[in-house]
């Protein structure tokens, strides 16, 4: 890949934005190779946390501006011009949304500035590290548009409203001190070498857990954040039902007893029934 590195480490997959000389902008090959990345992971199943960090002085600075001048088309002369720009966004937003539905957890370790789209990718992670220079900014609004591959739609189920308000009218810098405040962030570190020893050991923390309850616990968290109490009570009951191990309990206590590191099955991998 051009604009990441992958690579493992047992079970715990890593995924480093590679580009520090243009402070890790977004492209379209970045969309692209991201995109292709995270299919990887989902399919395979043999990661079970994925740690997303970045190189340089900032995590990110978001969409690359020329990008509009050449790559993406954004016809606002007809429109029929403006209605491809539904489906263009919708191609976008779909591969943060794979960080959302990704069968594992997933933690961003943020250095520096975390800026337009970079917002919308971290809001779509399970966990948030930063380190102590870090902040978000919804650049958008800054350069004339709205911000529009999901940051105006996680962020109020992150932050209080008004403050998300202020953010995306302004487009003021949210520090982490004050993001760590708010709980977009989860903590904040003295070093970017200390924050990412950290994610890692989260990850690594997850890994040791059954995948397959991981995974149910993300369904969960997620449909309970979007649906009233008694639909999400059911839904929990569907997913316990479908997923229940007495095995990974019996492991579980065991190992715990035993001072051990429990041993759990992947996640099976998966195939596109188009492919078969």
């Amino acid at each position: 890949m051009h604009c990441f590195t992958l690579t493992r480490q047992d079970a715990v997959a890593h995924l480093v934005l590679n580009q520090p000389s243009t402070l890790n902008t977004m492209h379209p090959t970045f969309w692209r190779e991201l995109d292709e990345a995270l299919t990887q992971l989902h399919r395979d199943g043999s990661a079970r946390a994925l740690v997303i960090s970045s190189t340089g002085k900032h995590f990110s600075a978001g969409m690359a501006l020329e990008t509009f001048d050449g790559a993406i088309a954004m016809d606002d002369s007809s429109p029929e011009g403006r209605a491809a720009i539904f489906d263009l966004l919708s191609d976008m937003q779909a591969t943060f949304t794979r960080l959302e539905t990704l069968r594992i957890p997933v933690i961003a370790a943020i250095q520096g500035g975390c800026i337009g789209g970079a917002v919308d990718m971290v809001t779509a992670c399970c966990i948030r590290y930063a380190t102590a220079d870090a902040f978000f900014c919804i650049q958008e609004i800054n350069i004339g548009m709205v911000a529009d591959v999901g940051t105006l739609q996680r962020l109020p189920k992150l932050l209080p409203l008004g403050l998300v308000k202020e953010l995306a009218y302004t487009g003021r810098r949210l520090p982490a001190s004050k993001a760590l405040s708010y709980g977009l962030i989860n903590e904040v570190f003295d070093t970017q070498e200390a924050m990412l020893a950290a994610a890692l050991q989260c990850a690594s923390e997850i890994a040791g857990k059954p995948p397959v309850a991981i995974w149910g616990t993300k369904q969960v968290i997620h449909y309970t954040r979007d649906h009233p109490m008694d639909d999400s009570l059911r839904q929990m009951g569907w997913v316990q039902g479908a997923i229940w191990s007495n095995a990974h309990v019996r492991e579980s206590v065991a190992a715990m007893k035993e001072k051990r590191a429990a041993q759990f099955p992947d996640l099976k991998p998966l195939a596109w029934f188009r492919e078969l």
